[in-house]
C-alpha cells in the first residue's frame, strides 16, 4: 500500500517513512552522554552510624525449636488428614445408601 506524502503523491512503503539514520533500519544505540566532572560528589549532610554487632546465636537451641515446630506441623497435618479421610468415608457411605 502506498502512502501519500506532503505533495499528495504516493511513494512505495519503503520510501514513505523516509531514510533511516542507521542505514537499513538498524539501531545506532543510545545517544552519547557526558560524564560528570572529576571529583564531583553529592554533599554529605549526615554520617551513618557504624553497624552494630549481632547477638550470639545458640545454634543448638535454634535447631531444637525448629524440630519442635516441624513435629507440630506434622501432627496438625496428620489430624487434618484423618478428619478429611473420615469425612470422605462418611460421604461415600451415604452416597451408596
Amino acid at each position: 500500500m502506498a502512502l501519500p506524502d506532503a505533495a499528495g503523491t504516493t511513494a512505495p512503503p519503503s520510501q514513505a517513512a523516509g531514510p533511516s539514520p542507521a542505514g537499513a533500519g538498524g539501531y545506532n544505540g543510545p545517544p552519547p552522554t557526558t560524564a560528570p566532572p572529576a571529583g564531583w560528589r553529592p554533599p554529605v549532610h549526615l554520617q551513618a552510624a557504624p553497624p552494630r554487632r549481632l547477638p550470639h546465636q545458640d545454634i543448638g537451641a535454634l535447631d531444637a525449636g525448629e524440630q519442635r515446630a516441624q513435629r507440630v506441623t506434622w501432627a496438625v497435618a496428620a489430624i487434618a488428614g484423618a478428619v478429611l479421610l473420615v469425612l470422605g468415608c462418611l460421604l461415600c457411605v451415604r452416597a451408596f445408601l
